[in-house]
């Protein structure tokens, strides 16, 4: 038997790659094909368009990442941990990216997000579940640690969404910036607003101008 092509999995791989370092608007199917070193005629094998192959892409990479959160955030880790340990690992990562290409990319899923929520459903849809979901097990750690007299406080739903936007506020302004220094503090201040008996007590009303 022959071997088994992998060009479908080089290029969902290449348009990962390629939309975290750019944008979705920026990148070409030509553009992904060459850095995956596959021929444009194949890609349509594989693919409809650029959105069918980022939803294939990311849906690929979210199975990945779902494993790793279902292990950080089992019921058996101190719940201040799982908070640690993926924070820890996310930032690890982005800094061995920068250390690659001098650049701070922030998190794929938020940015992309923001650039494509009013262009294309379904992969908001998708995007949108997975910044759900990511938020749920913050929810779950701080919920956890306050059954466990860990921290104090009450709603753990409301503290583990402002946590998960400040980590996500985090990852972006790294990126805006460029600015490394962001990442290396980025779990010591996640856990020291988990710790604070009211974190950000006063929400202030934004409006547009």
């Amino acid at each position: 038997m022959g071997r088994t092509s992998d060009a479908r999995e080089r290029l969902m791989d290449a348009a990962n790659d390629l939309i975290w370092e750019y944008s979705y608007g920026a990148v070409t199917i030509d553009a992904i094909c060459e850095r995956a070193a596959v021929k444009k005629g194949s890609f349509y094998h594989f693919f409809d368009s650029k959105s069918d192959l980022a939803l294939a892409a990311i849906g690929a990479w979210w199975k990945e990442r779902k494993l790793l959160l279902e292990e950080m955030f089992q019921p058996s880790v101190p719940p201040l941990d799982r908070l640690r340990s993926y924070i820890d690992f996310v930032a690890a990562r982005q800094l061995g990216v920068y250390e690659k290409t001098g650049q701070v990319l922030g998190c794929p899923m938020f940015t992309l997000g923001s650039e494509i929520s009013k262009q294309d459903e379904p992969l908001r849809a998708l995007l949108h579940h997975i910044l759900e979901t990511g938020a749920k097990y913050f929810e779950s750690a701080i919920r956890d640690a306050q059954a466990s007299g860990e921290i104090e406080g009450t709603d753990a739903t409301r503290r583990g969404r402002l946590l998960w936007a400040f980590y996500e506020g985090t990852l972006t302004r790294a990126r805006i910036e460029n600015n490394r220094e962001l990442l290396r503090t980025m779990t010591a201040d996640a856990l020291e607003l988990v710790r604070a008996r009211s974190p950000f007590p006063q929400v202030a009303t934004l409006e547009m101008v």
